[in-house]
């Protein structure tokens, strides 16, 4: 789930996949599938696949297991054509929710995706009914303790390949960049020898919505829950203030 940029959220998030690696896996996979089809299996032509390894190897994901995956979506196995689809709506107290999801069954995601904002208390909206309440970035995150870089020598690094922003918090930089020069960015931190925690084009919403309720709280939490059980579901981002 794609909430703050704090990094102790992040690390929250990763310990939470160490929990269900394989569906973190799985859902990999299908980003590898798709990046496949579109430009092909060789990562030295294929900017997309090169971005989603990355996200692979941020998440623990074994070399042989990433190179399964490119041969399964270039051989005669690679025959699941994954669409994508996305979906916007409300949870409690006018939160935003956009989700990402690669399916092979439209009508099986939107069922469960629906189901899902339903029995949190919310609803399934048009398209373009709350994406306009976020911006669409490339987001890296960087651990302090593990950069070896200064935050002036970081951010002279990052700017020149092309970053917007750098910003400092207290465990960790975040690395803001438009959507297309993302994976130059990425590509020039990750020669420079920068680690990165994690590295994807995001959606940050521009405000965000605090609940005070308990019983929204924990409806919002359901429609969260829901979400990340569903192995269509890639990403889910929204604007409430944990």
């Amino acid at each position: 789930m794609s909430g703050h940029s704090k990094f102790a959220n992040i690390k929250h998030k990763k310990e939470k996949n160490d929990a269900a690696k394989g569906k973190v896996f799985t859902r990999i996979g299908r980003e590898i599938a798709v990046a496949v089809k579109e430009g092909g299996a060789d990562p030295d032509n294929n900017s997309k696949l090169r971005d989603v390894i990355a996200k692979a190897k941020a998440n623990n994901m074994p070399n042989d297991t990433i190179d399964r995956s490119i041969k399964k979506a270039s051989g005669d196995m690679g025959n699941v054509n994954y669409v994508s689809v996305t979906y916007e709506g409300y949870g409690p107290n006018g939160t935003a929710i956009i989700v990402e999801a690669l399916t092979d069954n439209k009508n099986r995601t939107a069922s469960n995706v629906r189901n899902a904002f339903t029995k949190g208390g919310g609803n399934v909206g048009t398209q373009g009914c709350v994406s306009f309440m976020f911006d669409q970035k490339g987001q890296i995150i960087i651990d302090k303790e593990e950069c070896g870089m200064d935050f002036d020598e970081l951010m002279m690094t990052a700017l020149d390949a092309g970053a917007e922003d750098l910003s400092e918090e207290e465990d960790s930089y975040e690395v803001l960049t438009a959507p297309d020069d993302f994976s130059a960015v990425r590509e020039a931190l990750e020669q420079a020898g920068v680690p990165m925690v994690e590295a994807e084009v995001t959606m940050l919403p521009q405000t965000w919505v605090e609940l005070s309720d308990e019983t929204d709280i924990k409806m919002m939490g359901r429609i969260l829950d829901l979400l990340d059980e569903d192995d269509d579901v890639q990403n889910v981002y929204h604007n409430w203030d944990e």
